[in-house]
């Protein structure tokens, strides 16, 4: 059995597997007894054999309101806004060969950010989506900023040039966190609010709607992209490897970044921006487990879920009764690791 290393420690791959999703569940159950109000782990087993099987009581009325209508939600929420901006970033890198990149770093979160808050200002209601206009539109939105991108660095390059592309998302973002300021400065005061603290980044306040929005583009994307792993380790190779073995590398390419972008988009859209988790997560995975894609998407997924479920758990706990976004926790969280991960790839002498 191949091992790994991990913070000096071997281990093998499968045993890696078996602790990241032990870390799953118990991140989600430790989310659920975390809080302002302590619950007795007793209390959740009832709870959801209650309301999942019909078996036994529910217990009191406000452990049962504080679980199911606002731990649980927000528990799950916070797993799949880091699965889809984690499951995302590796996909782009991998495409893209570049760890550096992440739905941010390119634009594509930028984009989205604008799609959800055009539809805050202007209070749209699209024909037929109802609830789900706001994800439509900052779908809509990151894939046309991607494709924006990706035209501009065409044009300037000849080429899909990582360093170009990185730089572009820059200057787009730059672009796009201008357009952004407009609309808070000319936003009325409820619709300031609204902008101001969905672009905090936060699963607070969030209830099963907001998982009913992100769920179904998660599950389909996810899927999409799971299924492209054998097409991310070919391009791993080169364009040009990738087509000499039989893979349609420009159709590919637009299956896999349009999901990417519609994992984005969902997920910012319900979220607002949350930054490293796309970057940090993907490079971790890939460092500890290996460059096969096979692994590294599903790994992604766990990871990144899991990175996000305690990053909330700390914003809502570190200063209670207070909350910090859990973008600042994110950064606080994500820098460091990343830089840590980044010269210990160098001094090894690798690329990071």
């Amino acid at each position: 059995m191949k091992k790994v290393e991990v913070m000096g420690l071997k281990m093998n791959k499968h045993l890696f597997v078996i602790i990241a999703i032990t870390l799953a569940v118990a991140s989600i159950i430790a989310g659920l007894l975390i809080g302002s109000v302590p619950i007795d782990p007793s209390d959740i087993g009832k709870l959801l054999g209650n309301q999942l099987f019909g078996i036994g009581s529910h217990g009191a009325t406000d452990v049962t309101a504080i679980i199911w209508e606002i731990r649980l939600p927000r528990v799950i929420l916070a797993f799949l806004v880091g699965a889809s901006l984690s499951l995302a970033g590796a996909a782009f890198q991998g495409l893209l060969r570049n760890p550096l990149v992440d739905p941010y770093t390119i634009g594509v979160s930028s984009g989205a950010s604008l799609g959800a808050v055009l539809v805050i200002f202007f209070q749209w209601q699209l024909p037929v989506m109802g609830d789900f206009t706001l994800p439509v539109v900052a779908i809509t939105a990151s894939g046309c900023t991607l494709f924006v991108v990706l035209l501009i660095t065409r044009a300037a390059s000849r080429s899909f040039a990582n360093e170009t592309i990185i730089l572009t998302g820059i200057i787009f973002n730059s672009f796009v966190g201008a357009l952004v300021t407009y609309f808070i400065a000319t936003a009325s005061s409820e619709n300031f609010r609204q902008i101001l603290f969905w672009l905090m980044g936060s699963v607070s306040m969030r209830n099963w709607s907001h998982v009913q929005l992100l769920a179904p583009f998660f599950v389909v994307a996810a899927i999409v992209l799971l299924f492209q792993s054998r097409v991310l380790n070919a391009l791993s190779l080169g364009e040009e490897s990738a087509h000499y073995i039989g893979v349609n590398v420009k159709r590919k390419r637009l299956i896999i970044l349009t999901s990417a972008a519609v994992l984005t988009g969902a997920a910012v859209s319900v979220s607002g921006a949350i930054g490293f988790v796309g970057l940090v997560i993907p490079h971790l995975v890939r460092l500890i487990i290996g460059p096969n894609h096979r692994l590294v998407l599903p790994l992604s997924i766990i990871v990144g879920g899991t990175f996000l479920v305690i990053a909330d758990m700390v914003a809502r706990t570190i200063i209670s009764p207070s909350e910090l976004p859990i973008g600042v926790v994110t950064a606080i969280i994500g820098a460091p690791i990343f830089t840590i991960l980044l010269v210990r790839q160098s001094t090894r002498g690798g690329k990071p």
